[in-house]
């Protein structure tokens, strides 16, 4: 398991990675700006929180990237298992501290990060289950292509763009939680197979 920890490198990626995510959380809850429509007539405002779980997913999608060929490749090494608890703990880390700055601040933008973590963290396992580059890509895509199209008009976001959705929305929050579940069963069960 240490070489699996320093593979991954959890204490120079992965926790930096959270603690930035924390602090931005913290000071910027609040902050947007107002970015042009695409589709719409009027603007459209991005949040700050809706770009800081890109940080959660890039920094998992390093560490996930990260590899000991001759280590890993022993089939009785549990790596997978490895991973997915790591991919657990770091959303469940980043979304509990999102969810306390929005109970502590009374920021629903706060608590719609700790639900956008669970999708675009899904997101992205899902994407590097198909490409191991697309891992990092997807969720930066998704978050820009909302931003500049995911609104009917100003505040109204199209229902396929769950990032954009108010935090109290319960379906939102299922779907996002599915995604994630089926990131991690993505991660689980297409992670490369020991060589023979």
């Amino acid at each position: 398991m240490i070489w699996w920890y320093q593979a991954r490198r959890l204490t120079t990626v992965v926790l930096p990675g959270l603690l930035v995510f924390t602090l931005l959380a913290a000071v910027a809850h609040g902050e947007s700006v107002a970015l042009p429509g695409l589709i719409s007539s009027g603007g459209n405002l991005l949040f700050l929180m809706h770009i800081t779980p890109l940080i959660v997913t890039g920094v998992l999608a390093h560490s996930l990237a990260q590899r000991l060929p001759e280590a890993e490749d022993l089939s009785v090494r549990p790596v997978r298992r490895y991973d997915v608890t790591l991919a657990l703990l770091t959303v469940a880390v980043a979304a509990s501290a999102a969810a306390t700055i929005g109970a502590l601040a009374d920021s629903s933008t706060a608590y719609e990060a700790a639900r956008n973590t669970l999708f675009l963290t899904g997101l992205m396992l899902l994407a590097g289950a198909v490409h191991p580059q697309a891992a990092t890509v997807a969720p930066v895509a998704w978050v820009f292509i909302a931003a500049f199209v995911g609104y009917r008009d100003f505040h109204r976001p199209w229902p396929w763009a769950v990032t954009l959705h108010p935090a109290g929305y319960v379906p939102t929050f299922l779907f996002c939680l599915a995604v994630f579940l089926c990131g991690l069963v993505a991660l689980r069960h297409t992670r490369r197979r020991p060589t023979s």
